[in-house]
């Protein structure tokens, strides 16, 4: 497993002053020991009524080497730092990874560190997929339009021919094939058409507008018209945090990527909103039935339901216009429609 690591923030919003009188829960821990497949969002809800709220009391003990990353085995505690409550690790586990004693630098594993939330849920679309943000950008990108000895699917180790615009592009590139549609519910403004994940190819050359390439995975038959993207590297950050949003956000469940209608605890799902509205990875939003109506039979009104939080969902791939999200915790089964906003304790 690859080294995930708190946010470099935490460091930075623990000298923050907390932002609610009593974060912790009343019947928290005075200490947890870590555990093999625990994630940072399971051990901050432990602690924690609102977990998002974690970076605000991370603590980083001077006397543990690299204070940030947490392993199976790790004692987390809460103590109490000038009258404020504050979670730090307070020993290591296992061998190899005590107090510090010394100057000496030790290399510690960084394959055991837990993540901040259960990666195999979301690795496929953190890696591979991408989301064109028009028709024109969908169309302008290049396409594979033959294969050689006119194969019409090509798999690994096939060559396949493509065109479009390669100037300064990198070798590597994500095959993606067009998908769903992604709507805005409220405007009806195009948020994002997404492309479906085919494969990897590697560019051998570029003679005469023809670029010739060879398929180094598929996880589905190429064909004609699949389009061609420069990998994405941001896709593939995993050392994010859950958080609230830096600003109030309000958005809609606007999808669901696992094709269900009703939306269970780790399903991903599409947010109406991104970028430009500043969601970043790592946001937490909260997550509300639709507005509901009852009839007062005594006044012969409509009247609006107060309405009720039902789970969160932390966003973990932000684009332009849309985002996708991970659903952390469900009172009940989802629906698209559902309002998101930002979590209030």
């Amino acid at each position: 497993m690859r080294r995930f690591a708190l946010a470099g923030i935490l460091l930075c919003m623990s000298t923050l002053g907390l932002a609610y009188d009593s974060p912790i829960k009343a019947d928290s821990p005075s200490r947890y020991t870590v555990e093999k497949g625990d994630t940072l969002w399971d051990i901050s809800t432990t602690f924690l009524d609102s977990p998002w709220l974690w970076p605000e009391i991370w603590h980083a003990n001077p006397q543990i080497e690299n204070p940030h990353l947490i392993y199976p085995g790790d004692v987390v505690s809460l103590v109490y730092i000038n009258g404020q409550p504050r979670l730090m690790i307070s020993s290591r586990g296992g061998p190899g990874r005590t107090i510090k004693l010394s100057p000496k630098i030790r290399v510690m594993p960084g394959e055991s560190a837990i993540p901040a939330i259960p990666l195999s849920a979301v690795h496929s679309y953190l890696k591979g997929g991408h989301v064109f943000s028009s028709e024109e950008q969908l169309n302008s990108s290049p396409y594979v339009f033959a294969a050689k000895d006119g194969k019409l699917a090509s798999g690994t180790g096939d060559k396949i021919y493509a065109r479009g615009d390669f100037a300064g592009q990198t070798i590597r590139f994500d095959v993606v094939r067009r998908g769903e549609q992604i709507t805005d519910p409220q405007t009806d403004e195009l948020l994002g058409l997404i492309g479906i994940d085919v494969g990897t190819i590697n560019l051998s050359r570029v003679r005469e507008g023809v670029a010739s390439m060879v398929v180094q995975e598929s996880k589905m038959e190429m064909k004609p018209g699949d389009r061609l993207v420069k990998q994405d590297a941001s896709g593939l950050v995993t050392t994010f945090f859950p958080r609230a949003p830096a600003a109030p956000v309000e958005g809609i469940v606007t999808a669901n990527l696992n094709n269900a209608k009703k939306i269970s605890k780790f399903d991903t799902v599409v947010i109406n909103k991104g970028e430009r509205e500043s969601l970043r990875q790592g946001d937490i939003l909260a997550v509300y039935r639709k507005t509901q109506e009852a009839y007062d039979p005594f006044t012969d009104e409509q009247v609006a339901l107060p309405s009720e939080r039902v789970g969160l969902v932390m966003v973990y791939r932000p684009f332009e216009k849309m985002s996708y999200g991970i659903v952390l915790s469900a009172k009940e089964d989802i629906e698209v429609g559902y309002i998101l906003r930002s979590p209030q304790p």
